[in-house]
């Protein structure tokens, strides 16, 4: 009674519990099965010939906080035809050393925030072990919904150096992740989707690469083009920050120093700088006439991005375009030329307030290095 409540709690299936030995860091349980009739993989025959037993050390799933193993009383038949085999086990796949549970366990903590050599340690196999099941789970993609948001993150993949992320915005679920963000690559991908399902996408949302705008247009031709604010907006703090940078060239070590150290007043929005910040900003900006007009731009299109009325938007952002290419500065010059060619899709923002904030906290996932870096 006692042995079939043991064999219960291992719940492995035709199995029986022989002897546990216990040790501080591990666990060892002997195990057998019951001799039944095999079907010979050679002739196709029935037969109950035992040949001879082998005993097999299995790795199983941790135990008491030990590491388990198992250790199996293997049974090799002999057929009439002269082939000898072992019988098949439910619990064990053919020509491995673990249990097929614990193969699923490690493939279930693959789905946590947690390294690989973590995983390793926990199921008490090595990071190479985990890594060739890592290489054997297959994932197939969701569905396409109204919108899609694809990004490139940096990884380590032989394929390349940069690797793409494809995410649904709305439900903030990633939707597949791929090798390759080469346009080639990508536009095969989404020429083996459902033709009907890519033309019910609404929204597509990317960054400000053409390739992707050039494959949602073609592939996508129902779906809104958006660029993500943050690409965008980040455009006039490089443009200011330039102005900045240049403007140093010619002040002394001391006062570039200082420039240098108190950038983030200059920016940091002028309104939320409290008022001894903004004195001191307000200094730094009657230092040069291309500073002071950078810091206006800068502080005007952030307004424009910030405003709710769509109409306003589009107004002032093709002002702010005209005011930019007058301005004299030759960083928000190039600015400028690079929203009136983007005009149309930085209006879907503004318009249906899509992002890839969603893609960008996934890239962020990856890159972090304690996560999926494979030490």
């Amino acid at each position: 009674m006692l042995n079939k409540h043991i064999t219960s709690l291992l719940n492995l299936e035709g199995i029986f519990v022989k002897k546990i030995n216990h040790a501080d860091n591990y666990l060892k349980i002997y195990i057998e099965t019951k001799a039944t009739t095999q079907i010979c993989p050679c002739c196709h025959q029935q037969t109950k010939q035992i040949h001879d037993y082998r005993y097999q050390k299995i790795k199983d799933l941790p135990l008491q906080f030990k590491d388990c193993y198992l250790i199996l009383k293997k049974r090799r038949y002999r057929c009439k035809c002269g082939k000898r085999f072992y019988e098949k086990y439910p619990f064990l796949a053919r020509y491995q050393q673990r249990t097929t549970r614990l193969t699923q366990y490690i493939a279930n903590e693959l789905r946590n925030s947690v390294s690989i050599k973590a995983v390793a340690e926990k199921s008490n196999v090595s990071h190479s072990t985990v890594t060739r099941i890592l290489d054997t789970i297959h994932y197939s993609s969701f569905p396409l919904k109204d919108a899609i948001a694809i990004d490139e993150f940096k990884g380590n993949a032989e394929t390349g150096k940069y690797q793409c992320i494809i995410v649904n915005p709305k439900k903030n679920y990633i939707m597949d992740i791929l090798p390759d963000r080469t346009q080639s690559h990508l536009s095969a991908y989404f020429r083996e989707m459902n033709r009907n399902e890519r033309h019910r996408v609404k929204f597509f949302v990317c960054d400000m690469w053409q390739p992707y705008v050039d494959l949602a247009y073609s592939y996508f031709p129902n779906a809104v083009v958006i660029i993500d604010k943050y690409h965008f907006i980040r455009h006039v703090t490089w443009a200011i920050e330039n102005v900045r940078k240049r403007i140093q060239k010619s002040m002394s070590p001391t006062l570039r120093k200082y420039y240098k150290r108190s950038r983030k007043l200059i920016l940091t929005r002028y309104y939320k700088l409290k008022d001894e910040d903004k004195k001191a900003c307000d200094l730094m900006l009657l230092y040069n006439d291309d500073l002071r007009k950078a810091h206006m731009l800068k502080e005007w299109f952030y307004d424009i991005c910030h405003n709710e009325k769509y109409s306003i938007q589009r107004k002032e952002l093709f002002e702010w375009i005209k005011n930019a290419e007058n301005s004299g500065i030759k960083e928000f010059k190039k600015c400028a030329a690079t929203f009136r060619h983007w005009s149309k899709e930085i209006l879907n923002a503004f318009k249906y307030g899509l992002t890839n904030g969603v893609t960008e906290g996934f890239n962020n996932k990856i890159k972090v290095p304690s996560v999926y870096r494979m030490v």
